[in-house]
């Protein structure tokens, strides 16, 4: 169908990014992107020389603004000074890199079918990690380790046909790569890998192959980045709805996965929930169902075997999913709370009433600090004014302290009349919990800086700051004692293991459930005086994870498990449960070609 008219134009939440269309150049994403931190190269936080903090480049609506209290947080909460940097390593030294270990025969059949390959050492070490903290840190100094020997581009399906095939022929280990955002380890090389270990990135997997109208289904490449499916989508008049936090950069492919979740999922549902087929190539051969109806009953989904299997299993070539027509409206939000408690109290009834918006995310007192830190310079004396109203209004005629108070953000989408309906519920039930409407303005800056937070992290290593992020799901009658109690085994961690200020350790509830709610969790701190920064942090961040299976949290809502978190799966799943995963894989790949060693 034409798009919508004008009064029906959708306001995309990724207006404010420069469209990432990768075209046909096989190295394109490397291009433009940081070979050794988070996002686009001409992206990045800042201290100018005045000190303020800037965020640059034109890709966001933050992009090219002024921050003026970022660096009194920073400084504050870190105990850091703009006197001591840690640079990053500004190019990459090709030297470093380990020489490819290239199997010929499997390299020169390549060739003949027409696939394209390369061992160039800076595609093979862009393709050697995700985001997790000790990947970027070592990147950051330098340190190159073990890195893919070989990277190959698939057109299509049947080219990884191909691919698997001549793998299996030569026992060439093989890892399936989207858009490398994991932060579980998972793109990480094993190091006791003795075979050539092959990266296979499906970016050149992008189009979307049809679109059915009748049926409100798409059917697409699994390589396809998520905004430009979005994009593409939305120029037909259709969405998805799936909106991960790292919609930017990561792959349908890498969704299916990890078994994804996104910000969106009240209305859309998480990734399990958008999926109608997936087509998976394995060493035994193609997996697919035999048709695209919307349900069987035919035995154990077999889908359940593809989503969450982390590239052990193959390579997931196409997928079908759900899509809605573009809604009509679309209204942010926000809602200031006296307490989390509070605030969380609220979600749960949310939740109980099945009412909850698009999007409903609760802060802490912490994380609404950090954001705040994080408001653009005003650019009328007048709206400086209107804020200091509002906070005058909060603190001192409500009577809330501002160390305590907490905030949830909120994003309508649907009919303008039912979102209006919609929006008055939500606001009701608000009101029984102490809650006060905080405005459009709060709860749309809450919604975008979840594209830019990742590029702070880039900023704290420069000034000896690490940090990290790690989520759970969890039942609501747990969900405050696992907050408090995660964030004061972080600081008391820090404390015995001689970080010498308090750490950054916050929480906020991200997505809620009838049964639960996702809890995600941010800390870090200041490593100066640390003989060793990274072995802390990994100390401290496995104590917290330890904490959370404590309180009845699980191993992972939406990161995956990878090589970080596997040691705990047979916790996870049980014994036997494990075992069926292992028989599985047994089956599947016996000879492990898909050899990463994630999840087992």
């Amino acid at each position: 169908p034409p798009p919508p008219p004008p009064r029906l134009r959708w306001r995309s939440s990724f207006e404010m990014v420069a469209d990432a269309v990768y075209g046909d150049a096989k190295i394109s994403r490397q291009d433009i992107m940081k070979w050794n931190g988070w996002g686009y190269s001409d992206s990045r936080f800042l201290f100018n020389k005045k000190g303020q903090g800037e965020f640059t480049g034109k890709r966001y609506r933050l992009s090219g603004m002024i921050l003026p209290s970022l660096k009194d947080w920073f400084e504050a909460t870190f105990g850091t000074s703009l006197q001591h940097k840690t640079p990053a390593t500004p190019t990459l030294n090709v030297s470093a890199v380990p020489p490819p270990n290239l199997v010929e025969p499997f390299v020169e059949e390549l060739k003949v079918a027409g696939v394209a390959a390369s061992h160039d050492p800076e595609g093979r070490v862009f393709r050697s990690h995700g985001h997790c903290l000790h990947e970027i840190f070592a990147l950051r100094e330098g340190r190159i380790g073990r890195v893919p020997d070989l990277v190959v581009w698939p057109n299509c399906h049947n080219d990884v046909v191909k691919i698997v095939e001549l793998a299996c022929k030569y026992n060439v280990c093989l890892m399936p790569y989207g858009g490398g955002t994991s932060v579980s380890s998972a793109l990480e090389c094993p190091l006791e890998e003795t075979r050539s270990v092959v990266s296979l990135d499906t970016s050149q997997m992008n189009r979307i192959l049809w679109i059915d109208e009748k049926n409100l289904t798409v059917h697409v490449e699994a390589g396809i980045i998520g905004q430009d499916l979005e994009r593409q989508l939305n120029e037909s008049g259709y969405c998805t709805g799936h909106e991960p936090d790292s919609m930017e950069f990561s792959s349908l492919g890498g969704w299916v996965a990890t078994r994804a979740s996104g910000m969106k999922k009240n209305i859309y549902g998480n990734i399990e929930d958008l999926v109608v087929h997936i087509k998976m190539v394995t060493p035994r051969g193609v997996i697919e169902k035999s048709c695209q109806g919307p349900r069987m009953s035919t035995g154990p989904d077999i889908h359940h075997f593809i989503m969450g299997s982390e590239g052990t299993l193959g390579v997931v070539t196409e997928v079908t999913m759900k899509i809605r027509p573009l809604p009509e409206y679309q209204k942010y939000g926000s809602i200031v709370f006296p307490n989390f408690q509070q605030g969380v109290s609220c979600l749960r009834e949310v939740a109980r009433q099945r009412c909850a918006p698009a999007s409903i995310r609760l802060m802490d007192n912490e994380q609404f600090q950090f954001g705040h830190a994080l408001k653009p310079q005003v650019s009328s004396i007048f709206t400086s004014f209107l804020d200091g109203l509002k906070k005058f209004y909060i603190t001192k005629f409500k009577g809330f302290e501002p160390h305590h108070l907490c905030v949830a953000t909120l994003l309508f989408e649907g009919d303008r009349e039912k979102v209006l309906q919609h929006e008055k519920q939500v606001y009701d039930i608000a009101a029984k919990f102490g809650g006060l409407a905080a405005g459009e303005d709060n709860g749309q800056r809450g919604y975008m800086l979840t594209f830019v937070i990742a590029y702070l992290r880039d900023l704290g290593m420069d000034y000896y700051v690490i940090g990290e992020s790690f989520e759970t799901s969890v039942p609501w009658d747990r969900v405050l004692d696992l907050c408090r109690n995660v964030k004061e085994r972080i600081v008391r961690e820090c404390k015995e293991r001689g970080v010498q200020f308090p750490p950054f350790s916050t929480c906020r509830v991200t997505q809620t459930y009838d049964a639960g709610a996702c809890v995600y969790f941010y800390f870090a701190f200041n490593y100066r005086g640390l003989a060793d920064p990274l072995h802390v942090y990994e100390r401290v961040e496995h104590e917290a994870r330890e904490e959370i299976l404590a309180n009845g949290g699980s191993l992972s809502h939406h990161h995956g498990v990878g090589k970080l978190r596997k040691e705990w799966m047979r916790e996870a799943v049980s014994t036997v449960g494990l075992g069926m995963l292992q028989s599985v894989k047994e089956y599947v790949d016996p000879n492990n070609i898909f050899g990463n060693r994630n999840l087992l």
